[in-house]
């Protein structure tokens, strides 16, 4: 069992929504945390919320498109509280559009954030978390194991994040250092009003949603629990289980119902 108390904890996609609420979970047990987000006004008012609240934090704007802005935090963040302990790969965006309506850049700006983004963080964590034997936490989705109509990028994008972060459980796993996925259904959090659609402007139209709409704070629960487990594959809430097993075996039927419910 991993206890995070003293731990330096880095998450991406930290301002808002499943960050910030990752933020607050991994503090509240003792954690000194390294947030990360492209926003820095938003940023700002999560570390002095977080700071409020008695959490040791390090706070820095980052682009997770940018390789090299990716490596400078984050060896800030280490330099700042002494180690590097787990990463937290949070930072996303979405999109909506039959993909015959959605222009190639669309999709190439969700893979750069959602994928790449990943990547690149993880890759300036690593060296860190081999010599301390850490953990790489990756949010995916229900998108990154069955199709999801009208997000080819962002189902794409997901299942990127699985082919990559298994592959790498594979490498690292005899140096003791854990990963884990998380595929959460639908959480109440901003990352709609950043979505966007197949021309790449704001998405203004209405997300459809199948199953119960969680809070960031219980998938931060969760999440939380199952890293000190050290869980490879996190499905929180019954939604996500439902559609882990009837994409599996029943892969056709899960289809037609995921797109009768989408389309509704």
């Amino acid at each position: 069992m991993r206890e995070f108390a003293g731990a330096t904890v880095v998450v991406t996609g930290a301002a808002a929504g499943l960050g910030r609420a990752l933020c607050e979970r991994f503090g509240r047990a003792g954690s000194r945390i390294v947030a990360l987000d492209r926003d820095a006004a938003a940023l700002g008012h999560t570390v002095d919320a977080l700071r409020a609240a008695g959490i040791a934090v390090f706070g820095s704007t980052c682009d997770v498109t940018d390789e090299a802005a990716c490596r400078e935090a984050i060896q800030a963040g280490a330099a700042h509280h002494g180690s590097l302990d787990l990463l937290v790969c949070n930072a996303g965006i979405s999109h909506h559009g039959d993909f015959a309506r959605t222009r190639p850049d669309v999709i190439r700006r969700v893979m750069a954030v959602n994928f790449l983004g990943a990547m690149h963080c993880t890759h300036a964590a690593l060296p860190e978390l081999l010599a301390r034997r850490g953990m790489v936490i990756a949010i995916s989705s229900v998108a990154g194991f069955a199709p999801l109509v009208g997000r080819t990028g962002y189902a794409a994008s997901k299942h990127a994040l699985h082919g990559f972060f298994d592959s790498l459980r594979s490498e690292v796993a005899g140096a003791g250092v854990a990963v884990m996925l998380v595929c959460p259904s639908f959480i109440a959090t901003d990352i709609d009003r950043h979505a966007l659609d197949g021309q790449g402007n704001p998405f203004r139209g209405t997300k459809a949603i199948a199953g119960r709409t969680a809070t960031p704070a219980e998938i931060a629960d969760h999440i939380y629990e199952a890293a000190r487990r050290e869980r490879r594959l996190v499905l929180p809430g019954a939604t996500a289980r439902i559609a882990w097993w009837l994409s599996r075996l029943a892969p056709a039927g899960y289809a037609r119902i995921m797109a009768r419910r989408m389309r509704r």
